[in-house]
């Protein structure tokens, strides 16, 4: 049987598809699915909010956005001081942005230095999504005059391990010659545990060695023996072997510890002002010399210390000359203004 129809007027067809192109912008508009153009990922994007921390681990790098909402388009935030947050531009290549705001630090139940808990404000900044490698430190060493240094233990060299034994000035001067700085302690922090203050990047579930590189009951480095001597030392893994985390970075625990930029204080309460308010630099305000202390910081824990240290909150002080050694690591951070000179900002 032939089913004949009749064809659609031209007015109620007009109407029609003018109906579906209102609902498909309301669905955009509501978060529903982008078109194509809009779901396709730049090389290296700001990465907003905890929900966008779901990459795979095996992905190179942080390729996420969030669809535009009605709240991307209010007054920006204005911190205490007067200060404008800017708004995430798009991030240098292998940085993620993270968003000028407030954010939770530290904690009251945590270890003495971590106390106490309180809102702090940063400025929107740019960090680096991976811990800097021993491959990218050598190549500094010889094309940009990087000061000279390398693990002391053997096995420590793999090209994406990250790069273990460096000083403190070491690590800074790096991030000078590559036009970015070392993370103030609080940067760390908010890009370590987000706006909220989990305990950890992907929130406050324990750590694990599906999560983080640390020494569980398997042992150290949750279990890889390092090649040669001391097997039972283990090592780094590569960077990123792990999922991602809040604001689209890797390894912010576990792994290798990172040195801030920060003097050390025995606590934020001890640290007062210097530690409080609008981008604060810890104590001496960051100065080069500070007389009330000899140490400064390194954040994260690593593949050889336990689950305690493996967290967004735990500290440790060291001399910057990182002498008598370790094994620490580091990675850089940007300003605003930094990030847009840096290639892909």
């Amino acid at each position: 049987m032939i089913v004949r129809t009749r064809p659609m007027p031209t007015l109620l067809f007009v109407a029609l598809a003018l109906a579906c192109r209102s609902e498909g912008r309301a669905a955009v508009a509501q978060g529903g699915p982008p078109s194509p153009s809009e779901t396709k990922a730049p090389a290296s994007v700001a990465v907003v909010g905890r929900d966008a921390a779901t990459m795979p681990s095996d992905t190179p790098a942080a390729t996420i956005t969030a669809a535009p909402a009605a709240a991307d388009r209010a007054a920006p935030l204005v911190a205490p001081d007067g200060s404008t947050m800017l708004p995430c531009a798009q991030a240098p290549s292998r940085m993620s942005c993270i968003p000028g705001g407030p954010f939770m630090r530290g904690s009251d139940d945590g270890p003495d230095n971590t106390r106490p808990r309180a809102t702090i404000w940063l400025q929107t900044f740019y960090m680096d999504q991976y811990e800097v490698t021993y491959a990218d430190y050598q190549a500094c060493m010889n094309e940009l005059g990087c000061p000279r240094a390398r693990p002391r233990y053997t096995d420590y060299d793999h090209p994406n391990m990250p790069m273990t034994g460096v000083s403190w000035y070491d690590a800074a001067r790096y991030c000078e010659l590559h036009g970015k700085q070392l993370p103030s302690e609080a940067q760390w922090e908010k890009a370590a545990r987000g706006p909220d203050g989990k305990l950890y990047p992907w929130g406050d579930q324990p750590v694990s060695c599906e999560r983080a590189i640390y020494r569980d009951a398997s042992g150290r480095g949750c279990g890889l023996k390092k090649r040669f001597s001391k097997p039972e030392t283990g090592r780094p893994w590569d960077v990123g072997s792990r999922p991602v985390g809040v604001y689209g970075l890797f390894d912010m625990v576990g792994n290798s510890w990172e040195w801030v930029a920060d003097w050390y204080s025995k606590s934020f309460a001890a640290c007062g002002a210097d530690c409080e308010g609008v981008d604060p630099r810890g104590p001496c305000a960051g100065q080069d010399s500070c007389p009330s202390t000899r140490n400064k910081i390194v954040r994260g824990g690593s593949w050889y210390w336990e689950a305690e240290k493996a967290t967004g909150v735990y500290r440790r002080a060291h001399v910057p000359a990182n002498d008598p050694f370790h094994h620490f690591g580091f990675r850089c951070a940007a300003t605003a203004e930094q990030a847009a000179k840096l290639p892909g900002g």
